[in-house]
């Protein structure tokens, strides 16, 4: 498809305008004579566009239009000024894109122009090849799941497909190759949604060129590409523009890519990805353009968008609420997709998830190279984000540099976080035992969803912190329970933390309002009693990009901290109603704990797996009942429900009853 510009068969009326919007958007623009500050990835769109843009419509002004821009790319003495200049991202923009116009546009080019081009191709594609082989061990020539490695090694591959670079792209391919196999195969991703929209695109790219240069087929190689598009619907916010924030994010509107969605579509047939494709390139468009923190962002995408769209894909609005990707542990659930559905995202695992961290650590020990880059990971196993009729209620932080758990919806053990952590590179060089986890996770569709995170190893040895659980229950109505069990080998505060956009507003009965725009949400902790509440600010301030030195995002967080008196022992059970209406009440336990919300009720005991109600008799990590519907349960021997049994049974069993 991208060599030769032949897109599947059939009509695709509003991707050719699109293309040619976009080929002309910088014709208002005179070009760098000089290598600006920032990055220059965007000069390759700038002249990839306008080239396909004609070889589509025969149009001389967008000949005309590329022409400008390639000329402006390949005067400049090197690709990239701030950070590695010729070795990174700006390098490896531009050699795809520029090669790719070479390929299109190449013949209709004057022969100086053509040849000043070939050559800037063949001295930076050199230039990128041999800093692959010097630093292989290093960086991002082996930092196989790191979005700088996918887009150099793609880059390169075109040039050397364009070019008949064979050392090149067998290198890039070979690369390719360890990516696909290495790669969670539930199709997560741990630098989180902005990073994915940013670096998965050119996995897929990488494999267009691979099997229509070469006709090899490696898009079935691994799960990873099949199920991503999975991982990425069930990061998106209710009513589609907004994104959850795990990791480094920019923003909450940076993650759409309509052109991946397309390709993913048709190679795959996922309706929902055509739909969502359709969205992200008409209704969300222009927002996602206007309010994105990331460059050069959606627009470029253009010439993917015509590339990849097979028109023979029929579109589907997605209707799965509930998923579970175990790699990077992470629970994602929510009422529905329309704007005032509520949606809760909650994760715990090793940094850059269980295959990546154990893989990484195997190839420390047997090659002595570093390959799991973690700029992008962040403290945060065992942290939530909760959004309810388009407002972001519980919060991430973003983008951070120096990352911090305090900067999360977390907890500190005598007021410090994760070991190690307030740094960039948060999970470098720690022991490998050093993991966190999810268990007991039930996912139930359209009902009920419950997990539970093991973080205590995540801090400082020197705490004796034995036990940090935090298990967390969404009830179908959209209600969030959440039950912190801590233990240590002394007396440590506790201290329970939640951030939001604005400050939590303390009401008479001692709940606490957190409001966003027009949406609220009520706080409320049954235990312990006697906590000490306070409000306070957190600003987090961070650079994304070393290619832009003078770009600085700063967020301000609003953090209630809930601590404990020091005890060996801390409990902290919360709740969490969206919504205008406060029904959550404590169920009398004599063994578990409970919470009970207009009809629904939730009976946890995650450790002691023992709980005993008036109505309820269970061996089991938790009893989920909803009125007029069967009950769930989670790591279940027996369980009773007014004196009748449900459940009896050896082993332990998760899911309906009744």
């Amino acid at each position: 498809m991208l060599l030769s510009a032949t897109p599947p068969p059939g009509p695709r009326p509003a991707r050719e305008a699109r293309l040619y919007e976009e080929a002309a958007r910088h014709r208002g623009l005179a070009p760098p004579t000089g290598h600006p500050l920032a990055s220059i990835t965007w000069l390759g769109p700038a002249a990839s566009n306008p080239a396909l843009a004609y070889r589509v419509g025969g149009d001389p002004a967008h000949l005309a239009e590329s022409r400008r821009w390639i000329e402006a790319a390949v005067r400049l003495p090197h690709w990239g000024r701030a950070h590695m200049p010729d070795h990174d991202l700006d390098a490896g923009w531009l050699l795809h894109h520029l090669s790719l116009a070479l390929r299109w546009i190449g013949d209709d080019l004057p022969d100086e122009v053509r040849a000043l081009l070939r050559y800037k191709l063949l001295l930076q594609g050199r230039r990128l090849y041999e800093f692959a082989v010097a630093s292989e061990g290093r960086w991002w020539s082996s930092s196989y799941w790191q979005n700088h490695n996918w887009i150099c090694y793609a880059g390169l591959a075109t040039a050397g497909y364009v070019l008949g670079k064979e050392e090149w792209t067998r290198r890039a391919k070979d690369n390719l190759g360890r990516v696909l196999d290495l790669l969670p195969d539930d199709g997560s991703h741990a630098e989180g949604v902005v990073y994915w929209r940013y670096g998965v695109p050119w996995l897929a790219i990488h494999l267009d060129l691979l099997q229509e240069a070469e006709g090899v087929d490696w898009w079935e190689r691994g799960g990873f590409l099949s199920r991503t598009f999975r991982f990425r619907l069930h990061q998106t916010a209710p009513g589609f523009a907004l994104n959850v924030d795990h990791g480094d994010c920019h923003d909450r509107r940076s993650g759409h890519s309509a052109g991946l969605y397309y390709r993913l579509a048709a190679r795959y047939g996922i309706g929902e990805a055509q739909w969502l494709g359709d969205l992200a390139s008409g209704e969300l468009l222009a927002l996602e353009a206007a309010e994105s923190g990331v460059r050069p962002g959606i627009l470029p995408e253009a010439y993917l968008e015509y590339l990849w769209y097979d028109p023979s894909v029929t579109p589907v609005r997605p209707t799965e609420t509930r998923a579970f990707f175990p790699d990077l542990g992470l629970l994602a659930a929510r009422t529905g997709w329309d704007d005032g559905a509520t949606l809760v995202s909650f994760k715990a695992s090793p940094g850059g998830g269980h295959k990546a961290w154990d893989t990484a650590a195997e190839h420390r020990a047997e090659l002595g190279w570093d390959t799991l880059d973690q700029g992008h990971h962040h403290p945060d196993s065992g942290s939530f984000v909760l959004v309810s009729g388009g407002a972001f209620l519980a919060v991430d932080e973003g983008y951070s540099n120096r990352k911090r758990a305090a900067h999360h919806n977390l907890l500190l053990v005598d007021g410090q976080g994760y070991a190690d952590e307030d740094r960039y590179h948060v999970y470098q060089d720690i022991p490998h035992e050093r993991q966190a986890r999810q268990r007991d996770v039930l996912v139930a569709d359209g009902g009920w969803a419950h997990a539970t995170a093991e973080i205590a190893a995540m801090y400082d040895p020197a705490l004796g912190v034995r036990r940090l659980d935090r298990t967390l229950v969404f009830t179908p109505a959209g209600r969030l329970v959440l039950l912190d069990l801590a233990e240590a080998d002394g007396e440590r505060e506790w201290t329970f933390l939640l951030q939001s956009d604005r400050p939590t507003e303390a009401l008479p009965d001692g709940t606490r309002l957190i409001r966003s725009g027009e949406v609220t949400a009520h706080v409320r902790q049954f235990a312990p009693p006697d906590a000490t509440v306070t409000s306070e600010v957190t600003e987090v301030a961070a650079n994304p990009t070393s290619s832009t030195p003078g770009l600085e995002l700063t967020r301000t967080l609003h953090t209630l901290r809930s601590s404990t008196a020091r005890t060996a022992s801390g409990l902290f059970l919360t709740t969490i109603e969206p919504g205008a209406a406060r029904s959550a009440e404590a169920v009398p336990c004599d063994a578990g704990h409970g919470v009970a919300f207009a009809g629904e009720t939730v009976l946890l005991s995650p450790a002691a797996r023992r709980i005993r109600t008036s109505r309820v008799v269970a061996d089991a990590a938790a009893v989920l009942l909803a009125d007029g519907a069967a009950p769930y349960v989670v790591a279940a021997r027996r369980v009773e429900l007014d004196g009748r049994v449900l459940l009896d049974r050896a082993e332990p069993y998760t899911g309906r009853v009744g």
